[in-house]
């Protein structure tokens, strides 16, 4: 079942790429950006985090990401190792927590998003993102939430296909919102 705007966001507990098991409830009190990205190799999905990582900075230091891949952790170590993120990657590879937030299967997501973001793919795939290993579904769409610092989910963003992400604009004005209302 989807998540809506002003619903408590659930607490994640899963193993992150550094070897840590990471709580989201380490975060009370700080706003941040839930996302769930399909499988590890999934070229939108490593195009997005690279785009994460080079513009956290503008998110303000209140503000955080927590990245959550439909991937067992040793392949998504694997992948997610050239990003050297400052925020936590962290591996559902059961879906516990996909189910949890309602996290929607889409064949069509997939097409069409190969059909109308084939530019997006193609720089993704030139940056060296390419789909080498698929664990996980492939059908998986992505989705993101942004969590306020009560724990208070206030947009839940579930994408229409495999590269629908909120602009990170919308993500940056909600972390210096966040930030301004301190």
């Amino acid at each position: 079942m989807r998540r809506h705007n002003g619903e408590t966001a659930p607490s994640i507990q899963l193993p992150a790429v550094d070897g840590t098991i990471f709580d989201t409830r380490s975060l009370q009190g700080r706003p941040y950006l839930l996302a769930f990205f399909r499988f590890a190799g999934c070229p939108f999905c490593n195009l997005r985090v690279h785009e994460l990582v080079r513009r956290y900075d503008e998110l303000g230091g209140a503000f955080t990401i927590v990245a959550v891949f439909d991937s067992p952790l040793d392949n998504l170590v694997h992948h997610a190792q050239g990003h050297e993120a400052p925020f936590p990657i962290l591996a559902d590879a059961s879906n516990r927590y996909y189910l949890h937030y309602g996290i929607e299967h889409s064949l069509w997501g997939v097409v069409k998003g190969m059909l109308l973001r084939m530019p997006t793919l193609l720089r993704a795939m030139a940056r060296g993102y390419l789909p080498t290993t698929i664990k996980g579904s492939m059908t998986t769409m992505p989705a993101d939430f942004l969590v306020d610092a009560n724990g208070v989910i206030r947009l839940a963003h579930y994408g229409a296909d495999e590269g629908d992400h909120l602009p990170f604009e919308q993500v940056r004005e909600f972390a210096l919102a966040q930030a301004a209302s301190r």
